[in-house]
């Protein structure tokens, strides 16, 4: 019998719910909200100019989404 009569229980062709990429992806955002919300003080930051006063969580939380746009900007035209 060759591999391709061989019938998987996965009827979307390999692609399942639960990928290893996508679990990786599933554990890194939780730990990067774990971590962005154990970080709650207050900090100044320095944007170009003007210097901001601001809770740690928001602007870490701004910078995963930042990342993650352009992360899934990066990954969607490289499979085009």
């Amino acid at each position: 019998m060759s591999p391709k009569d061989s019938v998987s229980s996965d009827k979307g062709g390999g692609s399942g719910a639960f990928t290893p990429a996508r679990i990786a992806v599933l554990v890194l955002a939780v730990a990067v909200v774990v971590f962005i919300f154990e970080n709650t003080r207050e900090v100044r930051i320095r944007l170009l100019v003007p210097e901001v006063t601001m809770p740690l969580y928001m602007a870490l939380l701004a910078v995963a989404v930042i990342g993650a746009v352009c992360g899934g900007y990066a990954v969607g035209r490289r499979r085009r």
